[in-house]
Parts: C-alpha cells; sequence; structure tokens
C-alpha cells in the first residue's frame, strides 16, 4: 500500500523544500511540482511533493490522521512518521 502524507512547506531552496508534517521537517523534491512555494501544503510520497492541496482540504485530512492515529495507539505521533520524530 502506498501513502502520501500532506505537510506544509516552509522554506524552499532550489528544486527542493523542507516540509512541516505536524512537527516533523524533512527535505522533498518539487520537481514533480515546480510551482509549490513557501506556505503551500503539499501530498508527498517517497521524497517527492506531488500535489499542491489547498490549505482547507490539507488541514481536514491532517485532522482526520491525528483522530486516527490518536485512537490506534492514544498518541498523534505513534503512526508512520514517529520514527522520524525528532
Amino acid at each position: 500500500m502506498c501513502l502520501a502524507v500532506p505537510g506544509k512547506i516552509i522554506l524552499v531552496k532550489n528544486r527542493n523544500a523542507e516540509v512541516d508534517f505536524s512537527g516533523v521537517k524533512r527535505a522533498v523534491s518539487l520537481d514533480l511540482v515546480p510551482a509549490a512555494k513557501k506556505n503551500d501544503y503539499v501530498l508527498v510520497h517517497a521524497g517527492f511533493a506531488i500535489q499542491v492541496l489547498e490549505p482547507k482540504e490539507a488541514e481536514e485530512t491532517l485532522k482526520l490522521f491525528k483522530e486516527i492515529y490518536a485512537q490506534s495507539e492514544g498518541d498523534a505521533f505513534s503512526g508512520p512518521l514517529a520514527h522520524n520524530r525528532p
């Protein structure tokens, strides 16, 4: 199963971005969405931003992720990104 996760771009440098995934920051390639800019929400899969999202859509999706994680483990960060948390 593939999973793409929404995150917010906090820094753009060349064709790469630093993206915030609910407090976890990762480097992401913008090669597939070159128009993406700081403060945009992007859908990320395998280190590549694959789509720019509308802010409302991204926020609703992030809310659902947090609810699912909280119900399954009692912690919003116990899901797939937990091992990457600083």
